[in-house]
């Protein structure tokens, strides 16, 4: 007797190899599979102006990116002694707007450039609950720590949020018609909200997503995935709301059979021993033993980097 139920996965077209460029951008869960490959060292970018979590302020940030928008004082506040921006993440407040607002600017013509020549775009939408900044009547990205009086909390309509998502494609695929974008829903629960509205905002962006998607729009079922696959909290961390590791590596392995190229498998393995020696504690770092160790895994290294142009820095 099966006591799980296990979610298929099918090797796509146009997968992601060592020549790709990824440009991942939305939730933490972007985080977890940029990081994964970053460690396999893939080219890719990874949320340059911050975690964002709703499908509008991710729109907003590629459509600056594309229109090269350029953010000025009119665009921050200040708060607790540090100015920030409502758009990008608080990883870019600072206390001097000047060095604030360089930074932005300089990332968003970074995230221009990676636009218009990468191969596969992975966008992880979170949430559909937004808010709105009441002096401005604008929806935030985040709120930075200011008072929740300031703002009104609202749940997106699928409507709307189809419609954001197909301006996105239809931008990017004027400046760069190849590029394959992977949609994903954030398994992690934003039980904040609540545990029904949790299920709502979900809903509402898995029905949005399946609105756009063609044959160079995809979706990979990262939510599917948590909730009916592994369906189990051992599969969590101890919040009860992000998942562990465990479930990262499991729906990581998800990815690999999907959308890396089945070519790639020795590179990644080989990538792997390196990292594992890289991060190997010898006994005794003088040892002859471990001087023909380093060696070797010099040597590994310096192939990688001749054969597939991969840097270990």
């Amino acid at each position: 007797m099966n006591f799980r139920t296990e979610i298929k996965t099918k090797p796509q077209q146009n997968t992601i190899d060592y020549n790709s460029k990824v440009l991942l951008i939305g939730s933490c869960f972007t985080q977890n599979i940029g990081d994964k490959l970053d460690y396999y060292k893939f080219n890719n970018l990874i949320n340059p102006l911050g975690i964002i979590f709703h499908p509008r302020a991710i729109e907003n940030i590629i459509i600056s990116s594309i229109e090269n928008k350029v953010f000025t004082i009119d665009d921050l506040v200040f708060q607790n002694e540090r100015w920030h921006c409502f758009d990008v993440h608080s990883d870019f407040s600072h206390q001097d707007k000047n060095l604030m607002l360089a930074r932005i600017n300089s990332t968003i013509k970074q995230t221009k450039q990676y636009l218009e020549t990468t191969s596969h775009i992975v966008i992880t939408l979170g949430t559909a609950w937004v808010y709105r900044y009441n002096k401005t009547n604008n929806l935030v990205a985040n709120c930075h720590k200011i008072p929740q009086k300031e703002f009104n909390k609202e749940l997106l309509p699928i409507t709307d949020i189809a419609n954001g998502l197909s301006t996105i494609i239809d931008k990017v695929h004027q400046i760069n018609p190849n590029a394959q974008i992977l949609f994903t829903v954030s398994p992690v629960r934003h039980l904040k909200d609540g545990f029904i509205e949790n299920q709502l905002s979900k809903a509402h962006l898995i029905l949005a997503i399946h609105q756009v998607l063609n044959h160079k729009i995809h979706y990979f079922p990262a939510y599917e995935i948590m909730m009916d696959d592994l369906r189990d909290y051992r599969f969590y961390k101890k919040d009860m709301i992000h998942p562990n590791e465990i479930a990262i590596d499991y729906i990581w392995n998800k990815f690999m059979e999907t959308w890396i190229n089945p070519s790639e498998k020795k590179t990644i393995e080989e990538v792997k021993q390196i990292n594992n020696g890289l991060a190997h504690k010898p006994f005794n770092e003088n040892s002859k033993q471990h001087r023909l160790f380093l060696e070797k895994l010099h040597q590994k290294i310096n192939d990688l980097k001749k054969t597939k142009g991969i840097s270990f820095s």
